[in-house]
């Protein structure tokens, strides 16, 4: 029996702290679209969209409508694409991002996944395609997203891989200037990418998924630094306890959205993302929540240490709510998305360096960060690399969303609008990484993934 309390809690929590059902993601398997005539594979990748995900704008706006949650995005994951387009033996894959778009225009859902390819331990004729065709397929569409995974723990890192990622991102920078870099926030490279992960840019059906599942990713950070301003002073154990008990409750709201989608959609319910995503929106900050457990400014030192305590009992908690929590389920730290950090970059307490330390504990990894236009290409493969190799070793997702800002150097801003929000481009190291990232080859993968 649900009390009034509870009630006028989750009432609270949707009006006055900014808990959200950040998004429905309809995955779909786009295997039975290969053909080898790519004309006949667009088109069956287009009516398979548009007719499995046809209702979902629909029913998340009866959804909202009904219950009073608001949700804030409807997307569309499928089957990486470098997968199905192999067949066709095209030697350019803009079109298959084109009839992406197309679809997702169609159907009125605000970004499309699985541009995307798996080379984590090499690379096959699809991936070198699609890897190659990113920045042109991102500068001529508008809602599809791309992802690479370059390694995971049981292959080790992909170094030629990493090294091409740090080109292309910088290429897909320069197609899209005129909007600064813009495509390079849709773009996204992973280490152990998740294959039922709901949010963008790194959504995509993974090949072990069904033949399509309902995954909702919920956030709530608002509804959590509310939680523990009633607990100022209080011990550790108990802000982890908080902590995790609106975990749970946040958890929960995800959990009737998904299955009432499910249920309406008649899709499978996947998973429950429990991810505390912010937004630019002043209230609705992860750095917040971290300054409200004692750090003066976001990155000081004992951030690493607060983050960890916060990803950790989010999971506890969500865990607890759903048998069913997945995708990457923590924190997320995304710069241009969240006013406490740009706030934190401005007063200089948090560089590129402290945030990848913040990654070793965290959900994800760097992301939406701006750095000058200028980084030279094995500079980003290095960083990219950094992070891959605390995913890899640490058995976790680590990812790189990086953004060299055409034209902009240190102290500049860079906007986007709407959830990317604007980013404070950020200093990089100098010092340069060529050498190491022109070597080549493959990181063999650590002793920690010899588990058997």
């Amino acid at each position: 029996m649900i009390s009034s309390y509870e009630i006028l809690e989750t009432i609270q929590m949707i009006e006055d702290e900014k808990l959200d059902i950040r998004t429905i993601t309809v995955g779909i398997s786009l295997f039975d679209c290969a053909d080898s005539n790519g004309k006949r594979a667009r088109n069956k990748i287009y009516d398979k969209i548009t007719r499995v995900a046809q209702d979902l704008v629909k029913v998340g706006d009866d959804i909202e409508a009904e219950y009073g949650i608001p949700i804030i995005n409807k997307r569309v994951s499928v089957s990486p694409i470098s997968l199905i387009a192999a067949a066709s033996g095209e030697r350019d894959y803009t079109e298959f991002a084109v009839t992406l778009d197309r679809a997702a225009k169609e159907i009125g859902i605000d970004f499309i996944g699985g541009f995307s390819a798996l080379v984590h331990k090499g690379y096959a004729g699809g991936e070198c395609t699609l890897i190659q065709s990113i920045p042109q397929a991102l500068s001529n569409t508008d809602k599809v997203c791309s992802s690479v995974n370059i390694g995971t723990t049981r292959a080790g890192i992909n170094m030629d891989a990493v090294r091409e990622m740090g080109f292309i991102i910088k290429k897909t920078a320069e197609l899209t200037a005129t909007d600064g870099g813009i495509g390079c926030a849709k773009l996204v490279v992973f280490a152990n990418a998740p294959e039922d992960n709901p949010f963008m840019a790194g959504a995509f059906h993974g090949v072990g998924e069904g033949e399509a599942a309902i995954n909702v990713g919920v956030s709530g950070p608002g509804v959590v630094k509310a939680a523990l301003e009633r607990v100022r002073g209080e011990n550790m154990e108990t802000v982890a306890e908080t902590i995790k008990k609106m975990a749970f409750k946040i958890t929960r709201v995800g959990q009737l959205v998904a299955r009432e989608a499910s249920k309406r959609l008649n899709i499978p319910f996947g998973i429950v993302d429990l991810s505390l995503a912010p937004t630019p929106a002043i209230g609705d900050s992860v750095a917040h929540i971290l300054e409200e457990m004692g750090i003066e400014s976001c990155g000081a030192p004992g951030t690493t240490a607060a983050l960890a305590i916060l990803n950790d009992a989010v999971k506890k908690g969500g865990i607890m709510a759903s048998s069913q929590v997945g995708g990457l389920s923590g924190s997320f730290i995304p710069v241009s998305e969240d006013a406490g950090m740009i706030e934190a970059v401005k007063r200089g307490s948090l560089s590129i360096e402290k945030l990848e330390a913040m990654t070793a504990v965290c959900s994800v990894g760097l992301d939406m960060i701006a750095i000058p236009g200028d980084t030279p290409a094995e500079t980003i493969a290095a960083i990219i690399a950094d992070e891959a190799a605390i995913g890899v070793v640490n058995g976790k997702t680590t990812a790189v969303r990086i953004i060299p800002a055409p034209g902009k150097g240190v102290g500049d801003t860079v906007e986007f609008g709407g959830l990317l929000g604007k980013a404070p481009v950020m200093e990089v190291s100098k010092f340069s990484s060529a050498n190491f990232i022109n070597r080549g080859g493959r990181i063999p993968a650590p002793l920690t993934s010899l588990k058997n």
